[in-house]
C-alpha cells in the first residue's frame, strides 16, 4: 500500500495496515516521502483522527526508527511531557529537582509549537548551552549529573521530527492521535520506569475543553502504560499565563528565581506536583504528600540549583557564567531593547489575563517561528508586575513588554487588552485541575 492508498484509508476511516503504516513511518524517518505527501497525510490525520489501533503502531513505529536508551540498573529513569503553555518553563527546574531527590532524568523537549515556547528556545538563549546531544552524551551526562535536557535529534524517533516540525506550520498540531504518538514515542524511547503528562486546557491552551483534555490524556496514558510506562497525567488550567516572566530568556530567569527558593506561587505549585507524582510512581515509601516535601525541600536548601548549575556546565556553559546565571541571571541573559510597560487605568484589582493574545503578540514579534526557518529573537517577551488578584492603584504598572521591533496599531490595541482590571478581587484557582492515573500507579 502506497501512501495514496494511506491517505485515502484516513479519509475514509479505514484501518492502515500495520506493515505499511509502519513501512511509512521509517521512510518518513529517511527522507523517502516528500514534504507534500507527509503534509497531506497529517491534515488527512487530523481532519478524520486514527482508530487506537493505528495510534498505537504510528507510536511503535516512531520509536523504532531509531535509537533507545537502555539504562543499568541504578536509581529510576522518569521524565514529564507537557502539552504546552503560555509560560511553561516547568522542565528547566523539574529535571534538576529530580535529580537532586536521587532520580535519572534523560529529558528530551522540542522547540516552540505554535503559540506556545519550546523548552529548547528557553535554554538556548543561555549562552554556550548545547542541546544537541548524541543518545550516548545524554546518558553521559545523566551519569554525571542526574539531569539533562537535550533537543531532539536524528537518532531518536527520527521520523517524529521530520512530523513534529511539519506539524507546527501546517496546522495540524492539535490532533489527539498525533500528540499522543509524538510525545510517547519520544518518551519512551528515552527507557523511562516512569512518565508525568501535563495536559493543558483553556483558552490559550491547545486542548481548550476539558473534555478534550481528559481525550488527550486518557489517549497518552493508555498508550504510555501499553509499553510498560507508569504515566499519570494531571489536566492544568491554561487561561492565565504560568508565573511573572513570559518569553524565553525571561522564563530561564523566572525558572531560576523558583531554584532560588523564591519565584512564582503557581509556577512552583506545578513542579511539586509533577516531581511529586513522579516521586510517588517509584519510590514505595512516598506518597504524594511525602513526594511534595522532597521536591519543595530541594527548592528551598539550593540542591536543586546546584544540579542546573553543573546540568548547564555538562552541556557547555562556561563555569564562571554558569555561576553567574545561578546568581544574578538578569546579568547574563538581559532584556530586549524597547519597553513599553502598561498603566492600571484606575484603582481596583487585576481580574486577569489574555495569555492567548500576548503569546500572539509576543510571536509576532520573533518570540515565536511562522515557517521552519524562522529565527527566535530569545529577549521578546513579558514581565507581569502585577499578577491576578492583585491590589492596584491608577497608573500603577501591570506589565511590561520587552520587544526589538517597533509597535504598530494593531500591538498596541492588543497590549491595552491584555490585562483586565476591576473593583473586586478575584479568586485564584489552583492550577491543578484532575489527575488521570494509570492502573499501576499509586493514589
Amino acid at each position: 500500500m502506497g501512501v495514496e492508498d494511506l491517505i485515502e484509508a484516513v479519509q475514509y476511516g479505514q484501518g492502515q495496515p500495520a506493515d505499511d503504516l509502519t513501512a511509512f513511518v521509517g521512510d518518513v524517518a529517511t527522507g523517502k516521502v516528500s514534504t507534500e505527501e507527509a503534509t497531506r497525510w497529517l491534515k488527512a490525520v487530523h481532519k478524520n483522527g486514527l482508530p487506537t489501533s493505528d495510534t498505537v503502531v504510528l507510536t511503535q513505529a516512531m520509536i523504532r526508527s531509531g535509537a533507545q536508551l537502555k539504562w543499568p540498573e541504578g536509581p529510576p529513569v522518569v521524565d514529564k511531557h507537557s502539552t504546552g503553555g503560555v509560560g511553561d518553563k516547568m522542565s528547566l527546574m523539574l529535571a534538576p529537582a529530580l535529580a537532586a531527590c536521587g532520580c535519572r532524568v534523560p529529558m528530551l523537549a522540542g522547540r516552540g509549537l505554535g503559540h506556545t515556547g519550546g523548552t529548547i528556545d528557553k535554554l538556548e538563549s543561555i549562552p554556550g548551552f548545547n542541546c544537541a546531544l548524541s543518545p550516548e552524551e545524554m546518558m553521559d551526562a545523566v551519569a554525571h549529573v542526574g539531569c539533562c535536557i537535550a533537543v531532539q535529534n536524528e537518532a531518536i524517533a527520527p521520523a517524529d521530527g521530520v512530523l513534529y516540525a511539519l506539524r507546527d506550520v501546517t496546522d495540524t498540531i492539535d490532533s489527539v492521535p498525533l500528540i499522543t504518538a509524538s510525545i510517547i514515542s519520544k518518551k519512551a524511547a528515552e527507557g523511562l520506569d516512569a512518565l508525568v503528562l501535563d495536559v493543558k486546557t483553556g483558552p490559550a491552551a491547545f486542548m481548550q475543553s476539558i473534555e478534550d483534555a481528559r481525550t488527550l490524556a486518557h489517549s497518552m496514558v493508555n498508550t504510555a502504560e501499553g509499553l510498560g510506562i507508569r504515566t499519570v497525567a494531571q489536566i492544568t488550567a491554561m487561561g492565565e499565563p504560568i508565573g511573572t516572566h513570559i518569553g524565553n530568556a525571561l522564563e530561564v530567569i523566572g525558572s531560576i528565581h523558583v531554584l532560588q527558593g523564591k519565584g512564582s506561587a503557581d509556577t512552583r505549585e506545578l513542579v511539586v506536583f509533577q516531581g511529586a507524582a513522579l516521586l510517588a510512581m517509584t519510590h514505595d515509601e512516598v506518597d504524594m504528600a511525602e513526594g511534595r516535601r522532597r521536591i519543595e525541600a530541594v527548592l528551598n536548601n539550593g540542591k536543586a540549583l546546584d544540579r542546573f548549575r553543573a546540568m548547564c556546565i555538562q552541556q557547555g556553559v562556561d563555569e564562571e557564567v554558569a555561576s553567574a546565571l545561578i546568581s544574578t541571571p538578569e546579568r547574563i541573559l538581559g532584556t530586549a531593547v524597547s519597553q513599553t510597560t502598561i498603566l492600571a487605568k484606575q484603582d481596583g484589582y487585576v481580574a486577569g489575563y489574555d495569555a492567548m493574545r500576548m503569546a500572539q503578540l509576543a510571536r509576532r514579534h520573533g518570540a515565536g517561528r511562522f515557517a521552519l526557518e524562522d529565527t527566535i529573537d530569545d529577549h521578546v517577551g513579558f514581565i507581569l508586575q502585577s499578577t491576578t488578584g492583585t491590589a492596584v492603584e491608577k497608573n500603577n504598572p501591570l506589565f511590561t513588554f520587552f520587544h526589538t521591533r517597533d509597535l504598530i496599531q494593531d500591538d498596541l490595541e492588543d497590549l491595552k487588552n491584555i490585562c483586565k482590571t476591576g473593583p473586586t478581587q478575584p479568586v485564584n484557582p489552583h492550577r491543578l485541575l484532575e489527575r488521570i492515573n494509570s492502573t499501576s500507579t499509586k493514589a
